[in-house]
């Protein structure tokens, strides 16, 4: 496969997010350069009644649901996100037997890059940008805790439509999906081009493995002057680039593994305990019912 660049084709990304931007509203002023501890609300609070159903039809997969997560989540309005979760009409298609292209599609803003089995998806990407500007070429990394966002213990938040989606690992759903360390992950979902989800334990070469992320931190600091300045800390997504071989995943966070569901293996996307934690592009084509407002 061909590669592509840390920032994931970001002039293209962020040139689309800017015409939004035009369209729809303005962005958040800010100017933070320095990572944060995330302060996660505990997830105490039951959401309701989660419906949702996955099903093969034909060459399809078929997830559809009211958006509800199946577990406990945090109190939400919180101070960092004044949003409440509401119900969602989440109607999503994918191919049963998806196909590498060869070469990598960036996921970019207004795109989901997958749903869980619990009908909640994974959309990992921040809008928020350094001096609130989607032209600056920094964007924030959701998890770098620089921006306060209101996450809940599940690594997720709302949306202003009400929303609940995952920045990261969904802890409480890989709990009751019995994830354990010493064995390959169940699967937690799918990629909006149909490849599958599994979180951070994989089989290579017949043995259970830690997937560990490819890409680590720049070193030394940022340009400064119109640009951020501060050491490449993981505050923004561009704060880090793929190194291949510094772990056995690759620039998508996938690899080849054998697994109950694919017993004679698949190419597999992985949550991971370190950035991107979950992935920032596709080796296969994206469903159009993955991007915003066409659920």
């Amino acid at each position: 496969m061909s590669k592509i660049s840390v920032i994931w084709g970001a002039a293209f990304a962020l040139s689309a997010v800017a015409a939004i931007a035009t369209a729809q509203h303005r962005f958040r002023y800010h100017d933070e350069t320095a990572t944060e501890p995330l302060r996660l609300v505990p997830a105490t609070v039951d959401p309701g009644e989660n419906i949702a159903s996955v099903k093969e039809k034909g060459s399809k997969i078929k997830v559809t649901g009211n958006g509800i997560p199946d577990h406990l989540v945090g109190q939400f309005p919180n101070r960092g996100n004044p949003h409440q979760i509401e119900t969602q009409k989440v109607k999503l298609k994918l191919p049963a037997n998806p196909t590498a292209n060869g070469t990598f599609t960036p996921l970019r803003m207004g795109w989901n890059f997958g749903v869980s089995l619990n009908g909640v998806v994974f959309d990992p990407l921040a809008a928020e940008f350094w001096h609130g500007d989607p032209g600056s070429g920094w964007s924030y990394n959701a998890l770098g805790g620089a921006i306060a966002l209101g996450l809940d213990a599940n690594y997720a938040h709302v949306q202003p439509n009400g929303k609940y989606h995952y920045h990261g690992v969904p802890t409480g759903l890989i709990e009751l999906l019995g994830w354990s360390p010493s064995d390959h992950s169940p699967l937690i979902g799918y990629a909006a081009d149909g490849f599958p989800i599994y979180a951070m334990t994989g089989k290579i070469d017949g043995k259970v493995t830690e997937m560990k992320s490819s890409y680590r931190l720049k070193s030394g600091n940022r340009p400064g002057g119109s640009q951020p300045n501060g050491r490449y800390d993981g505050t923004f997504n561009e704060d880090y680039t793929y190194v291949q071989g510094h772990g056995n995943l690759d620039q998508c966070n996938g690899a080849f593994t054998v697994s109950a569901e694919y017993p004679s293996g698949t190419y597999a996307y992985f949550l991971t305990e370190d950035y991107p934690v979950v992935p920032r592009c596709f080796t296969g084509t994206p469903d159009q019912s993955f991007k915003f407002g066409r659920q």
